[in-house]
């Protein structure tokens, strides 16, 4: 009726208590993931503090507890003019390796490069990828279109070619005492990718008698282009559309991207809007002036694809710390571009001796492989490394090995304004007897 009040129906104490509880939930999530919350993330409005219940239960959210973010910024790599004196560079947005669990990276927490372009936002019934070039039939396919083509699910590991590199942007940050996992290797996630095989796509294109190579272009403001030898596109190359069981992320290269398994991470093409078969490499200026492998003679290699094996220990790693002396399990990933993890061993005595550490789950080709020992710390100061070994008989070298293949002398990783590419060094942890963690690849 007209001038009278409504009553709200009384609420029990322990109703109360659960709607302040869902209420603060909801209002930490979103605080807590803000470093990983995708463009289409919806924020509260203004005065309206009450969640959204339907939202919540229609798509999870992570525990409030859990706090797990990366690290970075999608800073511009070459700002015009240069970078003001004294301004940390940044060109990403590390994967905190240190909290993560199995072999398998959580989408939210997948590491970014982009060049300082944030994601496109492109509608997936709009998009269309076409292939042209060197071929008999050129084609353009709907995102529907090749989802109605025989699909693959394969978990395969992605790593910008500088990750863990003593110098180029971020470089301090890499080698400095305190540096954890996220500092150090933070530019490598593996997820499962799902999606149509290259090979199949280009088959009903027709690929001419004479190609050699094909032109992949995404559709972000940069336009990146990567050239790709043909044999490699034939290979095992996947048109992704799927990650760990859902739609590509945006910042992955929504909502079609390339995944080219054990490659340096440019060669996996976000945003994928064309592929053009050629008969030589494009030489744009991601292969000709940004990504050479520089040598001290001056001159560089422009093509440099597969990487080598690499292993991290992530628990205990840097900025860690262990309570107290006693029984602890020593984790860790192991990962190769050139194939299968067959072999991981850990030293927990500054490399006087190893133990071959358990393969954990199953070991996937150029994926990450979680890997574990049992150790018993007696509380003294030591040292703990990982190396690893891959069906190819390749074994992950130290950095003494390195530097002789480079040709130089140790502090030259120290001392180098050189991005160094494929800079796989076995890498050490310093365990202090107060318990504290900290990098000791200079130690």
């Amino acid at each position: 009726m007209l001038g009278l009040e409504r009553k709200e129906p009384r609420m029990s104490a322990r109703e109360k208590g659960r709607r302040q509880f869902l209420k603060k939930a909801v209002l930490a999530g979103l605080s807590a993931g803000a470093i990983g919350t995708s463009a289409g993330a919806q924020t509260a409005e203004p005065g309206n503090t009450a969640p959204d219940l339907k939202k919540l239960h229609a798509y999870g959210e992570r525990s409030r507890f859990e706090t797990a973010a990366r690290s970075g910024t999608m800073g511009d790599m070459y700002p015009p003019g240069g970078m003001p004196a004294g301004t940390p560079r940044d060109f990403g947005l590390r994967t905190p390796l240190q909290d993560t669990v199995g072999f398998i990276t959580p989408s939210p927490l997948h590491y970014v490069i982009s060049h300082a372009h944030e994601p496109p936002d492109i509608d997936p019934h709009e998009h269309r990828l076409m292939i042209h070039g060197m071929v008999d039939r050129p084609v353009i396919f709907t995102v529907e279109d090749l989802k109605r083509l025989p699909s693959v699910s394969r978990p395969h590991f992605i790593e910008c070619n500088a990750n863990s590199s003593t110098a180029g942007p971020g470089g301090a940050a890499r080698v400095a005492v305190e540096a954890t996992v996220r500092e150090t290797h933070g530019f490598t996630s593996c997820s499962i990718w799902t999606g149509v095989p290259l090979s199949l796509l280009l088959d009903r294109a027709g690929v001419q008698k004479g190609s050699t190579w094909i032109i992949a272009e995404g559709s972000e403001e940069g336009k990146h282009a990567k050239s790709i030898p043909l044999e490699k596109a034939l290979d095992d190359v996947l048109v992704a559309y799927g990650q760990n069981g859902e739609a590509i992320r945006p910042e992955q290269g929504y909502p079609l991207r390339l995944v080219v398994p054990g490659w340096e991470g440019i060669n996996n093409v976000k945003w994928l809007r064309r592929i053009k078969v050629v008969d030589q490499p494009y030489m744009g200026m991601m292969e000709s002036t940004k990504y050479p492998s520089l040598r001290l003679d001056g001159k560089a290699r422009w093509f440099q694809f597969e990487l080598g094996p690499r292993s991290v220990i992530t628990r205990p790693s840097g900025g860690q710390k262990l309570p107290a002396p006693g029984f602890y399990e020593i984790s860790g990933l192991a990962w190769s571009g050139r194939g299968t993890i067959r072999k991981v061993e850990v030293s927990t005595d500054r490399g006087r001796t190893w133990k071959e550490a358990q393969i954990q789950g199953p070991a996937h080709s150029k994926s990450h492989t979680r890997f574990g020992m049992d150790w018993t710390w007696d509380g003294e100061e030591t040292i703990l490394q990982a190396r690893c070994l891959d069906d190819q008989g390749e074994v992950q070298p130290t950095m003494a090995d390195l530097a002789k293949i480079w040709g130089v002398q140790l502090d030259f990783f120290r001392s180098t304004s050189i991005v160094i590419g494929h800079f796989n060094a076995i890498q050490p942890w310093k365990v202090n007897r107060d318990g504290s963690v900290q990098n000791a690849l200079f130690a």
